[in-house]
């Protein structure tokens, strides 16, 4: 069974030609999308935007076009949104998923080809004004240089408790429960923290003289996938990681860890068969 996984495409026409021309081409069982899909506000708002919806002006029409013209063969497509993605356009993420285009994972749970799939969208606070999708990590504190998430501005009210005390630690808990994750494949936009998917270039940088942590991933993701040993997680997010580290792929005791985020202008792919992600590979297209 194989399967696609790309992140961070930023509302890049020519990634996507790329990637629906691949999907119709090799025909996967399922396509895995890790947010960061969409153009973000400021370019969605300005004039010279060409597609003022995204969504559905542009991805929905052309997902649909291509079910349209692989019938049965079309793939099950998996997506969540990313911390560029402006909230207020996931109830049109919602509104197309009814239509059975594609499936909306975040915070959700469902079944795949003998798998589980999660979705999980937060990551800890950034530097950027855009809030919408940033949670505390495992408890209030935040990096040198990055603004707490009551600080910024949000697309979609959400209420005091969770935007001054929600983590992502205690969301993973809740999501999972008890489940048994040994089949789970999870799709995160956040890398786990101090791994070699996670290292920013922020070497050398200094806030009021404190050294900037050059990984910038979820201390609360690496625990989770340390003690709960999910089959497979899926990150983007931290777009320079692999060519600072030369590393896309990597093992935590059981679980693969696959990155697709690229700070190129090629499409970054990467196929795999979940019942063997350890052979996955990556290309640049």
């Amino acid at each position: 069974m194989n399967c696609f996984f790309v992140t961070d495409l930023h509302g890049s026409t020519s990634r996507y030609e790329k990637l629906f021309g691949l999907v119709e081409a090799r025909r996967p069982s399922a396509l895995f999308m890790g947010g960061d899909l969409l153009p973000g506000p400021v370019r969605l708002m300005s004039v010279e935007s060409e597609h003022r919806d995204f969504v559905n002006d542009y991805l929905c029409r052309l997902f649909r076009e291509l079910r349209g013209r692989m019938g049965e063969q079309y793939p099950r497509v998996f997506l969540i949104l990313g911390n560029d993605d402006g909230r207020f356009q996931e109830a049109a993420v919602l509104d197309a998923a009814s239509t059975g285009i594609w499936e909306y994972v975040h915070g959700r749970r469902t079944a795949f080809g003998g798998f589980q799939v999660y979705g999980y969208s937060y990551v800890p606070p950034t530097p950027f004004q855009l809030k919408d999708w940033e949670r505390y990590d495992v408890s209030r504190f935040v990096d040198p240089g990055c603004s707490h998430p009551a600080e910024g501005m949000r697309t979609v009210p959400v209420s005091e408790y969770e935007m001054l005390y929600a983590t992502i630690q205690e969301d993973l808990a809740s999501i999972t429960g008890t489940d048994d994750l040994s089949r789970a494949i999870f799709l995160f936009h956040s890398p786990p923290y101090r791994t070699g998917l996670d290292r920013a270039a922020l070497d050398g940088r200094t806030v009021d003289f404190v050294p900037l942590d050059v990984h910038v991933g979820s201390i609360a993701i690496r625990r989770f996938i340390s003690r709960r040993c999910p089959h497979l997680t899926l990150h983007g997010h931290i777009h320079e990681s692999a060519r600072l580290t030369g590393v896309w792929s990597e093992a935590m005791g059981s679980t693969t860890m696959l990155s697709a985020a690229h700070d190129g202008p090629e499409l970054a792919l990467v196929s795999f068969d979940p019942e063997d992600p350890s052979s996955a590979c990556r290309e640049l297209i």
